[in-house]
């Protein structure tokens, strides 16, 4: 029967692995992660350990919970405990050192930890391997694998950088003779003992410490090479070699290295060959590795010397035309693209030339790798045989292959591969363009591919192309109405729009092409319609400006059948002809595209208040963003005498916009779009909004008062940043306004705050501290000296209770600002850099006094909450914002951390571990170096958070108190 002391931890551990509904694995969770940090965890992990009747589960969770002990909670045991440690250890090894393997491999990885921690051991290697024997080759050789791993890829907190650097060479730098003379002898021992894939996977990972060069010019490289035969060691094989050839990567230092795994390598070629024909694909997938990966490391060698390696790329080359499956062309994908940035270069051009023919054969092979599968079946529109996820995954393939392509391009020209897809699209048009019917597109595959090869490399053709695009955009406008081509070749005329500009003889046909396909019964089709429609908008405005009356006939005519996201691509596109308008047609334009949008906007809003469904509000935001479209990409210029006619439109619309706010005040999604569009009039229009600003100011504020919706503190922000002091056309009554206006905001954030807890408003909470970082940069002077600023701080500190990533983020950084002016490099900001306002000691004494009555209170929320509640992501921002408060009153800052330490719950730190942490901080303040007393503060809260949990009865002396405003 299993002992009552561990019954508890086994009971959790089945209900972890069982049926059971969320909530109770949820608390088994919470209780097995209490266990995981007890000092009890020790004992009861030996116990389950060595019990006969737990189960294997059991016993993996606790060889893990085991791992995690020695790795981070060693200090809990007396250091006299630790030999008797290592010895119950060694005993436990040596019962698994049959395995099961996972129970076997966290133990290794336990005594690994404990060899690097107990710095007193000093004949490791003999110890472990006298112990488990000689009949424990596999445990020996795990042991001896996770041993470098360890030590060099784990940072171990409990060891100072001084002492895991001398640790380090006794563990691997003095044994690497001694394990090089071990593997030898155990490759020699038999021939199954050379195919272990555990030798080989000891071998990868004693590369860390061993050169290269000496496995290479031992018997060890012969057993890898050889291993490479058998199928049971042929992967960690793979994998040794690659390991070898990143040691090789300084080629300088390693030529001679280089030169004997070339040798080697070259002659298993013909394996390319022979994997492809057995359609072996995990044998195919490791030889196009280790060719793959050597050219990786040689890059360099090859760009030198091309006639010597190129055999090497030929394999590489092979590989990708013998994977008929493409399953392990990706691998290659890498390769392709470090060897390109390389020959590119104006030093190896020799190599480029000589190279040349092995990329143009690499464009042919890509393009023929795009195509589509032919259906084994009747039915043609199935080509993946119903399996979604492999038509999913060649999509994303495909789109990495036409990275390749565009490597290609910048080694062999872009004519020549555009060439390539161009004279396969004609041969196809030359052999089935005249079978091909509304029902039926004979071998669509093959016209297929090189219309997406046409669409990849678009980017990278420059609009100065003369040979090719003249030729084969009159044919992509005529190829059969087809789904798959029709939506590769409208795609594809889409990423030539710059080059169309330059040639306006070819937009009209493009531009026929793309608008019939709106009609078409294929929702790909359209969408992929719409997106070219932008691009054609955005790039060839110029030509399309006279034809904006029918456009808008075709806008209207089509708007409403659209899916969303293609409503807003062609509204991308028809915005920025809009935007081509001269300055003197831009109002009455607007309004022939923005009315019929702003009566769409009130008809939705009337019937979504009317039925109050989610689909009728979901549509009045949609429609708020089309209108937010305009506004954005329609900024024409003006001189400062000249009436805005955008400005003016707006003028029109904003009433109607406050009326959708009023009467949605619950809506966040429809507030939002109403305050993106509202911050977008000022972010395009910028002072030039300034007849609108005193209406639209009051729509913020009473808008925020009403809903508590962030979006209003965000549309406040782009405000607070155009009309700062300084500003082009902005004079100080206006200034003195627009902070006023953030205080009035200020204000009623504050009063939000002390009606609900923080937690309630973490969204509301992100947008505040963003705005305020933005307010300290612009009005500094008016707010730091503000009677305000003193409840804001005390805000900030009482949101630091929360634990989402993003608020935390905004409200850290804040106050890392915030102290910034009261040092004497202030993070702020000045339209006239060239003459910089001198530094206001009244501004540095406010923020100091603040300081001084509330920086208890705001270290003993950092450290909480790096110590318990903060994410990981926000740890760095905390300590950043620790730093700050030592480097403004260092003696003060060192007070409230030892204060904050002395109120952390009962036993949940060591004896003598705060004496020693704060004689730590006293020593590194006395010299200024903050650097180092981050990583004191950091080490301490990052142990002191593996080691505790918060107790279940609260924090105590640190539990947050609620913040009050009374203003």
């Amino acid at each position: 029967m299993a002992a009552a002391g561990f019954a508890p931890v086994l009971e959790a551990v089945a209900t972890m692995q069982s049926n059971f509904d969320q909530a109770r694995k949820a608390q088994a969770h919470k209780f097995l992660e209490a266990f995981q940090k007890s000092p009890e965890a020790w004992t009861s992990t030996h116990a389950i350990l060595s019990s006969s009747q737990t189960s294997t589960e059991a016993k993996l969770f606790a060889a893990t919970t085991l791992k995690g002990k020695v790795t981070y909670d060693l200090d809990q045991l007396p250091r006299n405990a630790l030999p008797a440690l290592r010895d119950s250890i060694l005993s436990l090894l040596s019962s698994f050192r049959d395995g099961p393997r996972p129970i076997r491999t966290q133990l290794c990885v336990c005594l690994a930890n404990l060899a690097i921690q107990m710095t007193e051991w000093k004949n490791v290697l003999q110890t472990v391997g006298s112990t488990l024997g000689s009949d424990a080759g596999d445990c020996i050789l795990e042991f001896l694998q996770v041993l470098p791993e360890e030590v060099t890829e784990g940072r171990k907190i409990n060891l100072t950088e001084e002492d895991l650097i001398s640790r380090t060479k006794e563990l691997l730098e003095d044994n690497c003779a001694q394990v090089m003379t071990l593997l030898i002898q155990y490759s020699n021992s038999s021939p199954s003992a050379a195919l272990n894939p555990r030798l080989l996977e000891c071998i990868s990972s004693w590369l860390r410490e061993i050169p290269s060069a000496s496995i290479v010019n031992s018997p060890l490289l012969d057993v890898v090479i050889n291993a490479l035969s058998a199928e049971s060691s042929f992967e960690a094989a793979v994998d040794c070699m690659c390991t070898l050839y990143r040691d090789t990567k300084e080629v300088d230092e390693s030529l001679e290295v280089i030169q004997i795994l070339y040798s080697k390598l070259i002659p298993l070629r013909p394996r390319i060959a022979q994997a492809a024909e057995v359609q072996d694909l995990d044998i195919y997938k490791g030889i196009t590795r280790l060719f793959a990966e050597a050219g990786e490391a040689w890059i360099v060698m090859i760009a030198r010397l091309p006639s010597e390696f190129r055999g090497l790329v030929e394999a590489i080359l092979e590989c990708c035309a013998r994977d008929q499956d493409r399953d392990a062309i990706s691998l290659t994908f890498i390769f392709w693209y470090e060897f390109k940035q390389m020959i590119t270069l104006e030093i190896y051009h020799p190599a480029r030339n000589a190279y040349a023919d092995i990329f143009a054969k690499l464009v042919d092979i890509m393009i023929k790798h795009l195509e589509f599968p032919t259906p084994d079946g009747p039915d043609e529109t199935d080509l993946f045989d119903g399996d979604r996820e492999q038509e999913e995954k060649f999509r994303e393939f495909r789109h990495q292959m036409g990275d390749v392509l565009k490597d290609c391009c910048e080694v062999i020209s872009v004519t020549e591969c555009l060439g390539k897809s161009f004279n396969l699209i004609r041969a196809w048009c030359d052999k089935y363009a005249s079978e091909a019917t509304s029902e039926k597109v004979p071998h669509w595959q093959e016209l297929e591919a090189p219309l997406f090869a046409m669409r990849a490399m678009g980017r990278v053709v420059l609009k100065e192309e003369s040979v090719v695009l003249h030729q084969v955009i009159p044919l992509i406008v005529q190829i059969p109405h087809h789904e798959k081509l029709r939506f590769q070749a409208i795609m594809a005329l889409g990423r030539y729009t710059e080059w169309t500009a330059e040639h306006p003889q070819f937009l009209q046909m493009q531009l026929n092409f793309i608008i019939s396909a709106f009609d078409s019964s294929s929702t790909e089709v359209v969408r992929a319609a719409a997106l070219a429609f932008r691009f054609f908008g955005t790039d060839c405005r110029e030509l399309l400006r006279h034809h904006v009356v029918q456009l808008h006939e075709f806008y209207e005519s089509v708007l409403d059948n659209l899916p969303q996201m293609s409503q807003e691509e062609l509204t991308e596109g028809v915005s920025f002809v809009v935007s081509a308008q001269s300055p003197d047609k831009i109002y009455t334009t607007l309004k022939l595209y923005g009315d019929p949008l702003i009566e769409r906007l009130k008809v939705r809003a009337n019937r979504a208040q009317a039925q109050q469904k989610d689909v009728d509000t979901i549509a009045v935001a949609d429609c708020l963003l089309l209108i937010t479209i305009f506004i954005t990409n329609v900024q024409p210029y003006y001189s400062p005498s000249e009436e805005n006619q955008a400005v003016k439109y707006c003028q029109e619309i904003l009433p109607v916009l406050s009326a959708v706010a009023e009467n949605f005040t619950n809506c966040t999604i429809i507030l939002e779009r109403v305050c993106r569009c509202w911050r977008n009039m000022v972010i395009s229009y910028r002072t030039a909004i300034l007849p609108l600003l005193p209406e639209l100011a009051e729509q913020l504020a009473v808008g925020f008062e009403r809903s508590r919706s962030g979006s209003f503190l965000w549309a406040t922000d782009s405000v607070l940043r155009e009309f700062a002091d300084g500003a082009e056309n902005v004079n100080a009554d206006t200034t003195d306004a627009i902070y006023r206006f953030f205080e009035q905001q200020a204000i009623a954030f504050l009063r939000i705050m002390n009606d609900l807890p923080p937690s309630d408003l973490p969204d509301v909470i992100e947008d505040f501290f963003r705005l305020l970082v933005d307010a300290l940069i612009y009005y500094h002077n008016q707010l730091i000296l503000a009677s305000i600023c003193g409840p804001i701080l005390s805000a900030s500190i009482s949101v630091l209770v929360l634990q989402q990533q993003a608020p935390l983020h905004a409200t850290l950084h804040y106050l890392r600002d915030f102290l910034s002016y009261g040092s004497d490099q202030p993070a702020s900001s000045s339209f006239n850099e060239s003459h910089p306002q001198p530094l206001n000691l009244d501004i540095q004494n406010s923020v100091k006094q603040r300081v001084l009555a509330q920086g208890e209170a705001l270290v003993q929320r950092l450290l909480t909450g790096m110590m318990f509640t903060f994410p990981r992501d926000c740890l760095q921002d905390a300590s950043g914002v620790l730093m700050s408060l030592f480097e403004l009153m260092p003696e003060q800052a060192a007070l409230w951390v030892k204060s904050t330490i002395e109120i952390l719950p009962a036993g949940s730190i060591k004896a003598g571990e705060a004496e020693r942490v704060m004689n730590n901080v006293a020593a590194k303040v006395q010299v200024g170096d903050y650097r180092k007393l981050r990583a004191v503060l950091q080490d301490f809260t990052t142990s002191y958070r593996r080691r505790n949990v918060a107790p279940r009865d609260g924090l105590g002396s640190l539990e947050p108190k609620r913040f009050r405003y009374n203003g």
